[in-house]
């Protein structure tokens, strides 16, 4: 069990925060027993307070809805009637059961990595990124060789070039394959929605290691559709849905023990995060406290507190939101191009477990 208390301090922490000047800290007086003080409810420590947006991605509502054939696509392909069906020893099909996953190959012709399709007497055909009258009209051409007037008819009978990965507490996380262009809002519907441990506020979406700044929070609890819903998803994104059981800060800067602290079921506040992560013996500054919340994946807040004020009892503790981020500058640091630009790379070293909001504003291209 974890106790948040002055004693989690180091004794030469405690001295500082009670009196006795050290470098780089500020100076405190000790209350004389029975000292009773009255706080208003509107006195803050927060000095300075900005909200952070970020631009989500247009929606592409006027995306084409016609399918291209994707490799490990399975395709059906009759010629004059006489049906193609490709068992797994030609090439390529191999790989595309095993990237494809468990699911049985029912039949038919396996588009390979190199988005080759093998067909009986004319060999192997490029189709990849072609439409099915496109695919239809070059295995005609080919067919030429062998047929006055051939006929083609080809259909996809299982899709295996677009997964989606729906990961987290989805009702029904999996892998799924997309069989035309889809938006965030279709995909998301394909999970079934989320159950009672999802921490929505934390969901997020990734496609190529970068996170898309999409408010899926305001898409599935709010049904904003122009905070990122119509955007057409892209092959191999992942949506993922945290559990709302692991909720942490995080505590960086001049201390002993930086990085994630565990919050309680009943909230933690700056005084007990800052109590984990150990003071460092000497050399911080509480007039500058910085905190970068994460609102949302497409916003935040940049909070600027004076800690000092709450250990002098001048203020009630500031209550941390999950996800938050404390940093403890060694001294005063200026405005906040240049805090950023001291945390960026302890946050570039856990950029997997920040909140989205975090990631795109800051990490991004990193």
């Amino acid at each position: 069990m974890m106790f948040y208390s002055m004693r989690s301090f180091s004794i030469s922490t405690m001295i500082c925060l009670f009196g006795v000047i050290v470098s780089g800290c500020a100076t405190f007086k000790d209350l004389e027993p029975g000292t009773v003080k009255k706080i208003s409810a509107s006195t803050t420590s927060i000095v300075d307070r900005q909200v952070i947006t970020v631009t989500p991605e247009p929606s592409a509502s006027s995306q084409p809805a016609i399918y291209t054939i994707g490799t490990y696509d399975v395709l059906a392909i009759n010629v004059s009637g006489i049906s193609s069906n490709v068992s797994n020893s030609v090439p390529g099909v191999e790989n595309a059961t095993s990237a494809a996953g468990d699911k049985a190959i029912k039949g038919g012709s396996v588009v390979d990595a190199a988005g080759i399709v093998y067909l009986p007497q004319v060999g192997g055909i490029k189709v990849v990124g072609l439409t099915i009258p496109d695919a239809q009209e070059k295995v005609r051409t080919a067919y030429l060789r062998y047929y006055k007037h051939p006929w083609v008819v080809i259909q996809v009978t299982e899709y295996r070039s677009r997964p989606l990965y729906l990961l987290g507490q989805f009702k029904k996380p999996g892998v799924y394959y997309m069989d035309r262009p889809m938006t965030i809002l279709e995909g998301v519907a394909l999970g079934g929605g989320f159950d009672e441990k999802a921490d929505i506020a934390g969901a997020r979406i990734t496609r190529s290691r970068q996170f898309v700044p999409v408010d899926l929070e305001a898409v599935l609890t709010r049904g904003q559709l122009d905070a990122g819903a119509q955007q057409v998803l892209q092959p191999g994104d992942a949506i993922y849905i945290p559990d709302n059981r692991n909720q942490q800060v995080f505590v960086f800067g001049s201390v002993k023990k930086p990085g994630p602290v565990p919050m309680p079921p009943a909230g933690m506040n700056l005084s007990q995060a800052i109590a984990s992560a150990e003071l460092a013996d000497v050399g911080y500054d509480f007039r500058y406290v910085r905190i970068i919340r994460s609102l949302s994946a497409t916003e935040g807040e940049l909070l600027v507190v004076d800690f000092g004020k709450t250990l002098r009892g001048e203020a009630l503790p500031i209550m941390l939101k999950s996800g938050d981020v404390v940093y403890v500058p060694r001294s005063n640091i200026g405005d906040w191009n240049t805090a950023i630009a001291e945390m960026l790379p302890t946050l570039q070293a856990v950029s997997a477990l920040l909140q989205p909001f975090v990631n795109i504003k800051y990490l991004s291209g990193q």
